[in-house]
């Protein structure tokens, strides 16, 4: 069992490091604080620009098909600079995904190119609804074919990058006599169709840069040849990529819980009380040790996860364990972190406290904590 990255995989992740130090890092503050619309534009064009929006896009198609452990090891490097960064740039490459797994060579073409170069500024996946998160086959966004357009009607929840996305990937039902999860459809709207239309967006208390909207779809048409994959098999799609877009909120939660232990561990060489550095602190350190600990084991779940991915193995349940894992650990990570500062690590001066609202959010999206472990019991029991 070889654990060695290849050159390639060491080169993007060395290539995410640097840009979330120089470009990320200095101004987090600022995208947290005020959400800056065009510096976080202007972020995401840079990442287009160094290959980041189609990490494991075929280069026929502007990507840069390096894989997904190549995505995953840049998603943490990312989200060690900025939260909101790394969560548009996951989803993006999501959208991407699903468009070279089930899209055929005209969708190909006009699409795939135009979100790896960043002509698209953002992708978005339009599944949850006000009525349906975890059940997202409980839905009720329609579509119903006339002649050579499908028509939809309905609202998508908590879509993120929606109002800087340039293709929306949306399920929808096409057959309401269907079984549950049957009669489900995936299409492709563009920005700009008319119909679609972009709700506020919800103010948060994470992630905030991260822009996250209502969209909505009132008499959109959209020509029947931007229906992706087969009619009515819409909800194996959003299973599968799924999957593979929780790999990438695992990677990113690994990234926040990291980069918040480095932080309080410079701390503790700084900080003195009763005469010592708090690094002189068995009870601190034993704390420090197993949260080091409990993140390296989740970077190497979601390691193998990734692996399992790439060489076109079964890897649903792994992503599930790795998201799950890294995400309660990430959180845990920046509860200590911020203990250890104490009172300083509460206010803005440090980064802490913002970490502790970027990262609350990744036992909730991608599937909740409480999905994975049901996904990862069905598994094990062999029961639905």
């Amino acid at each position: 069992m070889d654990f060695s990255l290849s050159e390639e995989q060491q080169m993007i992740q060395e290539a995410a490091r640097q840009f979330a130090e120089s470009e990320l890092k200095p101004v987090a503050a600022e995208l947290d604080k005020t959400g800056n619309r065009p510096l976080m534009l202007e972020k995401l064009k840079e990442l287009a620009e160094l290959g980041f929006m189609g990490i494991n896009i075929d280069p026929n198609y502007g990507g840069t098909g390096a894989g997904t452990i190549a995505f995953s090891l840049a998603i943490t490097e990312l989200a060690r600079g900025c939260a909101s960064t790394a969560t548009t740039t996951s989803v993006t490459n999501m959208v991407a995904e699903v468009i070279q797994a089930v899209g055929n060579e005209e969708q190909w073409q006009k699409y795939l190119p135009k979100i790896c170069s960043g002509e698209y500024a953002a992708g978005s996946f339009c599944l949850t609804e006000p009525g349906s998160g975890s059940d997202a086959a409980a839905m009720r966004t329609r579509a119903v074919k006339e002649g050579d357009e499908y028509v939809l009607n309905g609202s998508k929840l908590f879509i993120s990058s929606a109002e800087f996305a340039g293709i929306f990937v949306v399920w929808a039902v096409t057959d309401p006599d269907a079984a549950k999860g049957k009669g489900i459809s995936c299409f492709l709207v563009e920005a700009g169709t008319p119909g679609l239309i972009i709700g506020k967006a919800e103010e948060k208390m994470g992630q905030k840069a991260s822009v996250t909207n209502e969209v909505s779809f009132d008499n959109c048409r959209i020509p029947v040849g931007n229906m992706l994959g087969e009619e009515n098999r819409g909800f194996r799609i959003a299973a599968g990529e799924l999957a593979g877009g929780r790999i990438g909120i695992g990677s990113l939660a690994l990234g926040i819980g990291l980069e918040a232990m480095d932080c309080a561990r410079a701390y503790m060489h700084e900080r003195e009380q009763f005469g010592k550095k708090l690094a002189q602190f068995q009870g601190l350190q034993w704390q420090l040790a197993d949260k080091y600990t409990e993140l390296e084991g989740a970077r190497l779940m979601l390691l193998q996860a990734a692996w399992q991915k790439d060489a076109g193995m079964a890897f649903g349940p792994a992503a599930s364990m790795g998201k799950l894992f890294a995400s309660e650990k990430a959180n845990e990570a920046c509860y200590l972190a911020l203990q250890i500062h104490g009172g300083v690590g509460y206010t803005r001066e440090y980064p802490l406290e913002r970490m502790s609202r970027d990262v609350r959010i990744t036992t909730i999206y991608e599937g909740t904590s409480e999905i994975q472990r049901l996904i990862i019991a069905r598994h094990l029991l062999d029961v639905r």
